[in-house]
Protein backbone atom coordinates (compact mmCIF):
# COMPACT_ATOMS: atom_id res chain seq x y z
CA UNK A 1 0.00 0.00 0.00
CA UNK A 2 1.69 3.35 -1.06
CA UNK A 3 1.30 6.46 1.13
CA UNK A 4 1.36 10.15 0.01
CA UNK A 5 1.19 9.77 -3.55
CA UNK A 6 -0.15 13.63 -3.34
CA UNK A 7 0.18 16.75 -1.39
CA UNK A 8 -2.25 17.26 0.83
CA UNK A 9 -3.48 20.40 1.89
CA UNK A 10 -2.54 21.91 4.79
CA UNK A 11 0.42 19.91 5.99
CA UNK A 12 0.72 18.64 9.31
CA UNK A 13 0.08 19.04 12.75
CA UNK A 14 1.59 17.37 16.44
CA UNK A 15 -1.18 15.81 18.24
CA UNK A 16 0.95 15.41 21.21
CA UNK A 17 4.28 13.31 19.99
CA UNK A 18 1.74 12.56 17.09
CA UNK A 19 2.35 13.59 13.74
CA UNK A 20 -0.84 14.13 11.44
CA UNK A 21 -2.01 15.67 8.48
CA UNK A 22 -4.44 18.59 8.68
CA UNK A 23 -6.57 17.07 6.24
CA UNK A 24 -7.63 13.92 8.02
CA UNK A 25 -10.94 11.33 7.05
CA UNK A 26 -13.96 11.01 9.01
CA UNK A 27 -15.25 7.46 9.21
CA UNK A 28 -18.71 8.03 10.37
CA UNK A 29 -20.23 7.79 7.01
CA UNK A 30 -19.31 4.22 6.36
CA UNK A 31 -21.95 2.55 8.27
CA UNK A 32 -25.52 2.30 7.39
CA UNK A 33 -28.15 5.29 7.51
CA UNK A 34 -28.33 6.71 10.59
CA UNK A 35 -25.17 5.44 11.28
CA UNK A 36 -26.39 2.45 11.87
CA UNK A 37 -25.66 -1.04 11.05
CA UNK A 38 -23.89 -1.85 7.64
CA UNK A 39 -22.87 -0.25 4.71
CA UNK A 40 -24.96 -0.98 1.25
CA UNK A 41 -21.82 -1.67 -0.54
CA UNK A 42 -19.31 -3.07 1.72
CA UNK A 43 -16.59 -3.26 -0.87
CA UNK A 44 -16.97 0.46 -1.30
CA UNK A 45 -16.37 1.36 1.99
CA UNK A 46 -12.96 -0.57 2.58
CA UNK A 47 -11.86 0.94 -0.94
CA UNK A 48 -12.30 4.17 0.78
CA UNK A 49 -10.20 3.83 3.63
CA UNK A 50 -7.82 2.08 1.40
CA UNK A 51 -7.73 5.12 -0.87
CA UNK A 52 -7.68 7.76 2.32
CA UNK A 53 -4.31 6.48 3.38
CA UNK A 54 -3.06 6.15 -0.27
CA UNK A 55 -3.61 10.01 -0.48
CA UNK A 56 -1.41 10.55 2.28
CA UNK A 57 -4.10 11.13 4.91
CA UNK A 58 -2.81 10.00 8.69
CA UNK A 59 -5.47 11.05 10.68
CA UNK A 60 -8.77 8.91 11.04
CA UNK A 61 -11.33 9.68 13.20
CA UNK A 62 -14.03 7.01 14.02
CA UNK A 63 -15.69 5.25 17.30
CA UNK A 64 -16.75 1.88 18.47
CA UNK A 65 -20.61 3.60 18.70
CA UNK A 66 -20.51 3.99 14.92
CA UNK A 67 -22.66 1.05 13.33
CA UNK A 68 -22.18 -0.01 16.30
CA UNK A 69 -18.86 -1.55 15.78
CA UNK A 70 -19.32 -1.57 12.44
CA UNK A 71 -16.90 1.30 11.13
CA UNK A 72 -13.81 -0.24 13.75
CA UNK A 73 -14.41 -3.52 11.97
CA UNK A 74 -14.43 -2.01 8.58
CA UNK A 75 -10.59 0.14 9.54
CA UNK A 76 -9.15 -2.99 10.23
CA UNK A 77 -10.31 -5.11 7.57
CA UNK A 78 -8.77 -2.90 5.32
CA UNK A 79 -6.10 -1.18 6.72
CA UNK A 80 -4.91 -3.67 9.28
CA UNK A 81 -1.71 -3.78 9.95
CA UNK A 82 -1.86 -0.25 10.11
CA UNK A 83 0.61 1.88 8.50
CA UNK A 84 3.38 3.45 10.63
CA UNK A 85 2.05 6.77 10.03
CA UNK A 86 -1.31 6.13 10.68
CA UNK A 87 -3.15 7.72 13.58
CA UNK A 88 -6.87 6.12 14.94
CA UNK A 89 -8.56 8.68 16.78
CA UNK A 90 -11.69 7.45 18.42
CA UNK A 91 -14.59 8.67 20.69
CA UNK A 92 -16.23 7.23 23.95
CA UNK A 93 -19.13 8.42 26.32
CA UNK A 94 -22.22 7.79 24.61
CA UNK A 95 -23.55 4.50 22.83
CA UNK A 96 -26.59 3.58 20.40
CA UNK A 97 -30.17 2.52 21.13
CA UNK A 98 -32.61 0.27 18.78
CA UNK A 99 -33.99 3.79 17.93
CA UNK A 100 -30.96 4.84 16.75
CA UNK A 101 -30.12 7.23 19.46
CA UNK A 102 -27.26 8.83 21.22
CA UNK A 103 -27.64 8.34 25.20
CA UNK A 104 -24.80 9.24 27.10
CA UNK A 105 -22.34 6.04 28.51
CA UNK A 106 -20.07 8.17 30.77
CA UNK A 107 -19.56 6.44 33.97
CA UNK A 108 -16.17 5.14 35.07
CA UNK A 109 -17.29 1.33 33.46
CA UNK A 110 -18.75 2.40 30.49
CA UNK A 111 -15.65 4.09 29.48
CA UNK A 112 -13.63 1.25 30.67
CA UNK A 113 -15.58 -0.84 28.37
CA UNK A 114 -15.40 1.44 25.60
CA UNK A 115 -12.08 1.82 25.60
CA UNK A 116 -11.17 -1.94 25.71
CA UNK A 117 -13.75 -2.45 22.77
CA UNK A 118 -12.73 -0.02 20.44
CA UNK A 119 -9.06 -1.15 21.45
CA UNK A 120 -10.34 -4.81 20.64
CA UNK A 121 -12.26 -4.07 17.13
CA UNK A 122 -9.58 -2.02 15.99
CA UNK A 123 -6.68 -4.33 16.33
CA UNK A 124 -4.73 -2.40 19.06
CA UNK A 125 -2.89 -2.68 22.35
CA UNK A 126 -2.90 1.47 22.62
CA UNK A 127 -5.20 3.61 21.13
CA UNK A 128 -3.18 6.75 19.62
CA UNK A 129 -5.88 9.62 20.75
CA UNK A 130 -9.14 8.77 22.69
CA UNK A 131 -11.99 11.57 23.17
CA UNK A 132 -14.44 11.68 25.42
CA UNK A 133 -17.83 13.03 24.21
CA UNK A 134 -19.85 15.43 26.26
CA UNK A 135 -23.06 17.37 26.28
CA UNK A 136 -25.93 15.20 23.56
CA UNK A 137 -27.72 15.64 19.97
CA UNK A 138 -28.43 18.94 20.89
CA UNK A 139 -24.78 20.17 21.19
CA UNK A 140 -22.48 20.92 24.32
CA UNK A 141 -24.44 20.93 27.79
CA UNK A 142 -22.60 22.78 30.94
CA UNK A 143 -21.80 20.40 33.64
CA UNK A 144 -18.28 19.04 35.30
CA UNK A 145 -16.74 16.24 32.85
CA UNK A 146 -14.38 15.39 36.27
CA UNK A 147 -15.51 11.70 36.60
CA UNK A 148 -15.58 10.42 33.44
CA UNK A 149 -12.50 12.21 32.67
CA UNK A 150 -10.52 11.14 35.09
CA UNK A 151 -11.63 7.76 34.53
CA UNK A 152 -9.74 8.30 30.98
CA UNK A 153 -6.63 9.80 32.69
CA UNK A 154 -6.57 6.24 34.43
CA UNK A 155 -6.56 4.04 31.66
CA UNK A 156 -4.17 6.02 30.15
CA UNK A 157 -1.76 5.64 33.02
CA UNK A 158 -2.31 1.92 32.55
CA UNK A 159 -1.53 2.57 28.91
CA UNK A 160 -4.06 2.03 26.93
CA UNK A 161 -4.59 5.51 25.75
CA UNK A 162 -1.54 7.53 24.66
CA UNK A 163 -3.59 11.44 24.27
CA UNK A 164 -6.71 12.32 25.20
CA UNK A 165 -9.16 15.05 23.98
CA UNK A 166 -13.17 15.80 24.34
CA UNK A 167 -15.46 16.46 22.18
CA UNK A 168 -19.27 18.52 22.23
CA UNK A 169 -17.63 20.36 24.83
CA UNK A 170 -17.84 23.87 26.47
CA UNK A 171 -15.14 25.72 26.90
CA UNK A 172 -15.32 25.91 30.42
CA UNK A 173 -15.36 21.75 30.00
CA UNK A 174 -12.58 22.74 28.26
CA UNK A 175 -10.58 23.94 30.79
CA UNK A 176 -11.26 22.11 33.11
CA UNK A 177 -10.08 19.07 31.74
CA UNK A 178 -7.00 20.94 30.82
CA UNK A 179 -6.80 21.24 35.06
CA UNK A 180 -7.14 17.40 35.45
CA UNK A 181 -4.25 16.30 32.19
CA UNK A 182 -3.12 17.09 29.42
CA UNK A 183 -5.28 17.47 25.88
CA UNK A 184 -4.35 17.19 22.09
CA UNK A 185 -7.74 18.34 20.85
CA UNK A 186 -11.04 19.70 20.73
CA UNK A 187 -13.63 18.17 18.54
CA UNK A 188 -16.73 20.51 18.30
CA UNK A 189 -19.49 21.72 15.46
CA UNK A 190 -18.17 24.96 13.73
CA UNK A 191 -17.73 25.79 10.32
CA UNK A 192 -18.20 29.21 8.15
CA UNK A 193 -21.75 29.82 9.47
CA UNK A 194 -21.29 28.57 13.50
CA UNK A 195 -18.64 30.60 14.73
CA UNK A 196 -19.32 29.99 18.70
CA UNK A 197 -15.98 28.83 18.92
CA UNK A 198 -13.85 31.51 17.22
CA UNK A 199 -12.30 32.61 20.96
CA UNK A 200 -11.77 29.10 21.89
CA UNK A 201 -10.03 28.35 18.72
CA UNK A 202 -7.57 31.15 19.36
CA UNK A 203 -6.81 30.19 22.48
CA UNK A 204 -6.37 26.56 21.85
CA UNK A 205 -4.00 27.63 19.01
CA UNK A 206 -1.25 29.75 21.03
CA UNK A 207 -1.45 26.61 23.60
CA UNK A 208 -0.58 24.27 20.60
CA UNK A 209 -4.04 22.09 20.76
CA UNK A 210 -5.34 21.24 17.50
CA UNK A 211 -9.23 22.05 17.27
CA UNK A 212 -11.45 19.43 15.01
CA UNK A 213 -14.67 20.78 13.56
CA UNK A 214 -17.12 18.50 12.62
CA UNK A 215 -20.34 19.68 10.48
CA UNK A 216 -18.36 21.52 8.25
CA UNK A 217 -21.52 22.31 5.84
CA UNK A 218 -24.23 22.19 8.94
CA UNK A 219 -26.30 24.60 10.47
CA UNK A 220 -26.54 26.92 7.77
CA UNK A 221 -29.66 29.35 6.83
CA UNK A 222 -30.70 29.82 3.69
CA UNK A 223 -29.25 33.64 3.43
CA UNK A 224 -25.44 32.12 4.45
CA UNK A 225 -25.90 29.19 1.92
CA UNK A 226 -26.67 31.65 -0.29
CA UNK A 227 -23.78 34.57 0.53
CA UNK A 228 -21.63 30.71 0.57
CA UNK A 229 -22.76 29.50 -2.87
CA UNK A 230 -22.23 32.81 -4.71
CA UNK A 231 -18.39 32.75 -3.43
CA UNK A 232 -17.94 29.26 -4.54
CA UNK A 233 -19.68 29.96 -7.74
CA UNK A 234 -16.84 32.86 -8.60
CA UNK A 235 -14.26 31.00 -7.84
CA UNK A 236 -15.17 28.01 -10.14
CA UNK A 237 -15.60 25.94 -6.69
CA UNK A 238 -18.24 24.03 -4.93
CA UNK A 239 -19.82 25.19 -1.51
CA UNK A 240 -17.74 22.57 0.30
CA UNK A 241 -14.43 23.02 -1.33
CA UNK A 242 -14.88 26.51 -0.15
CA UNK A 243 -15.92 25.78 3.44
CA UNK A 244 -13.11 23.44 3.78
CA UNK A 245 -10.52 25.44 2.50
CA UNK A 246 -11.51 28.43 4.69
CA UNK A 247 -11.53 25.73 7.79
CA UNK A 248 -7.81 25.16 6.76
CA UNK A 249 -7.53 29.03 6.34
CA UNK A 250 -9.08 29.96 9.71
CA UNK A 251 -6.22 29.11 12.17
CA UNK A 252 -3.22 26.46 11.93
CA UNK A 253 -4.39 24.05 14.52
CA UNK A 254 -7.87 23.34 12.65
CA UNK A 255 -8.05 20.04 11.45
CA UNK A 256 -10.53 18.48 8.92
CA UNK A 257 -12.07 15.09 9.54
CA UNK A 258 -14.86 15.50 6.63
CA UNK A 259 -16.70 11.64 5.91
CA UNK A 260 -17.73 10.28 2.55
CA UNK A 261 -18.63 6.97 1.52
CA UNK A 262 -17.57 7.39 -2.25
CA UNK A 263 -13.77 7.50 -3.29
CA UNK A 264 -14.31 10.18 -5.77
CA UNK A 265 -16.21 12.34 -3.38
CA UNK A 266 -13.34 12.25 -0.88
CA UNK A 267 -10.64 12.78 -3.57
CA UNK A 268 -13.23 15.76 -4.62
CA UNK A 269 -12.98 16.97 -0.61
CA UNK A 270 -9.12 16.27 -0.80
CA UNK A 271 -8.79 18.79 -4.26
CA UNK A 272 -11.15 21.16 -2.96
CA UNK A 273 -9.58 21.34 0.79
CA UNK A 274 -6.84 22.63 -1.27
CA UNK A 275 -8.77 25.83 -2.61
CA UNK A 276 -6.06 29.13 -3.02
CA UNK A 277 -8.43 31.53 -1.12
CA UNK A 278 -7.28 35.19 -1.47
CA UNK A 279 -7.21 37.82 1.26
CA UNK A 280 -10.73 39.35 -0.32
CA UNK A 281 -12.19 36.23 -0.69
CA UNK A 282 -11.61 35.34 3.07
CA UNK A 283 -12.60 38.98 4.35
CA UNK A 284 -16.23 38.24 2.38
CA UNK A 285 -16.30 34.57 3.54
CA UNK A 286 -16.07 35.78 7.04
CA UNK A 287 -19.18 38.11 6.64
CA UNK A 288 -21.36 34.57 6.73
CA UNK A 289 -20.68 33.63 10.34
CA UNK A 290 -20.89 37.19 12.21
Amino acid sequence: MSTFTTALPGGTWNLGDLTVTRFGYGAMQLAGPGVMGPPADRDSALAVLREAVDLGITHIDTSDAYGPRITNQLIREALHPYPESLRLVTKVGATRDEQGGWPPARKPEDLRRAVHENLEALGLDVLDVVNLRLGDAQGPQPGSLAEPFEALVELQRQGLIRHLGVSNATAEQVAEAQAIAPIVCVQNMYNLAYRQDDALIDELAEQGVAYVPFFPLGGFSPLQSSALSAVAGRLGATPMSVALAWLLHRAPNVLLIPGTSSVAHLRENVAGAGLSLSDEDLVELDKIGR
